[in-house]
């Protein structure tokens, strides 16, 4: 992994792609997604459906989010499309930095 261009408790991103940590349930291990498999990113205002007050996961099941005891005070989840049914989902601290970067480097 090279340096981060921006990191905060929940993920990293770097030159190369994005590391979602405790992604996987129960073993809380993270999800690498390389920057050429998005096809696309959705931002959406975090609500009690899109998993707002949960921990861990949403009412979806289409949607995947990491385990995060902090997702009740964010307020913007943003959605990776990767062209598959299920699709990871993170709550950046910082959602405006964070889609500025990925618009620089998904195609």
């Amino acid at each position: 992994m090279t340096e981060a261009l921006y990191e905060d408790a929940g993920l990293t991103l770097d030159e190369d792609g994005i590391t979602i940590r405790r992604y996987y349930f129960l073993l809380s291990v993270p999800k690498r997604v390389a920057y050429n498999k998005i096809q696309g990113i959705r931002a959406k205002p975090m609500s009690w459906a899109s998993g707002k007050r949960r921990f861990l996961g949403a009412i979806k099941p289409r949607y995947r989010l990491p385990r995060d005891v902090q997702r009740a005070s964010k307020q913007t989840l943003l959605i990776l499309e990767l062209g598959r049914w299920i699709k990871p989902c993170i709550t950046p601290e910082d959602p405006a930095k964070v889609i500025a970067l990925l618009k620089t480097r998904v195609g």
